[in-house]
């Protein structure tokens, strides 16, 4: 497994990470001992990047991770970096109600994750979404706080815009920017990836499969379970699932060329961004099971020349999907897509 620097100050990672949200209730029923198995397999795998939030199952999902590292080898366990994403706010439904990106809610939100993951420290600690009434500087200097406690060995930013991207550097080294990139959500294209490029931030990219829309395995008859948040989606919409569907058959065409899968076809664009935007781009793929895991796995072999890049994006061209990542409510919360709002 290859390992990269993410950016300037951040922690050695793999190449590929591994995003456990979809390991509590978020896409409908789960399978507790087959998401620990999959941990254990990516572990195994030389995954060592495991991505969670606090708000993910309302703390199932960490305490999910402390029985999966509990019970795997030491050695796996003690390669393990956990990146953890603090500051929503839901009721007892999990509507969202907001975020707090306040300093002394920062120390509130860490010591609660410490307590379910049961370490002493998380390596790279950050806020989900920015909280518009609080500034930058305050939430990250809160996080700065906790590295110099022992606490947080890394600093990191989620959906966060330009400006407060070169803000949130000034106050603390930043590791990196997570952030929704895929060949659905090419946004951070023009503004984003320079600002984290010049500050020497590296780039966490979640929804590479646009949630298992372009993953290959989306069917156009598939029902979703009553509590799956892709039947909110815009994308999964009924009006939009079937044109976003027809770029999905035309990446196909380009995968059966290279005799791989659609969804490695995906994983190896986004890798190779890394290169193109000469910024550390690594994806984090919400596999649930251990065969989605082994597929995603076989894109690190991949490599997409010239000819194979430029026919992947003229089947999915930039600004082609149909309806928006989330939901207009959670959309307002996105600092990095105020330019788009306004």
């Amino acid at each position: 497994m290859q390992t990269l620097s993410l950016g300037t100050t951040g922690p050695q990672v793999s190449a590929l990470g591994l995003g456990c949200m979809g390991m509590s209730p978020a896409y409908g029923q789960t399978d507790r001992a087959e998401s620990i198995a999959t941990i254990h397999a990516a572990l195994d795998a030389g995954v060592t990047l495991l991505d969670t939030g606090d708000f993910y199952g309302m703390g199932h999902n960490e305490l999910l991770i402390n029985e999966a590292l509990r019970t795997a080898p030491a050695a796996l366990r003690e390669q393990a970096v956990t990146s953890v994403k603090f500051g929503a706010l839901r009721d007892h439904t999990g509507t969202f109600r907001g975020h707090d990106g306040r300093p002394k809610a920062v120390h509130n939100f860490l010591a609660y994750s410490l307590q379910r993951l049961g370490t002493d420290h998380i390596d790279i600690y950050r806020v989900a979404r920015v909280d518009p009434d609080v500034p930058i500087e305050e939430t990250v200097g809160a996080i700065a706080e906790a590295v110099q406690a022992g606490l947080v060995r890394h600093i990191g930013l989620s959906e966060a815009g330009p400006d407060s991207i070169r803000r949130a550097a000034a106050t603390a080294p930043i590791s990196d920017l997570q952030i929704e990139y895929s060949l659905l959500d090419r946004g951070i294209e023009d503004e984003i990836l320079p600002a984290c490029r010049a500050a020497g931030i590296g780039v966490t990219a979640y929804g590479v499969l646009s949630r298992g829309l372009i993953s290959g395995h989306w069917g156009r008859d598939r029902a979703m379970a009553p509590d799956d948040f892709r039947r909110f989606t815009p994308r999964f919409s009924e009006q939009n699932i079937g044109r976003n569907l027809d770029l999905v058959d035309a990446l196909r065409k380009v995968a059966d060329g290279r005799g791989i899968s659609v969804a490695q076809t995906a994983i190896a664009w986004v890798l190779a961004q890394s290169a193109r935007r000469s910024t550390t781009i690594v994806p984090v793929i919400g596999a649930r099971r251990r065969d989605r895991l082994a597929e995603a796995l076989g894109a690190l072999d991949v490599r997409l020349d010239a000819d194979d890049l430029a026919a992947v994006e003229e089947a999915v061209p930039a600004g082609a999907a149909a309806g928006s990542r989330y939901p207009e409510e959670q959309m307002a919360y996105l600092d990095s897509e105020k330019k788009q709002m306004t």
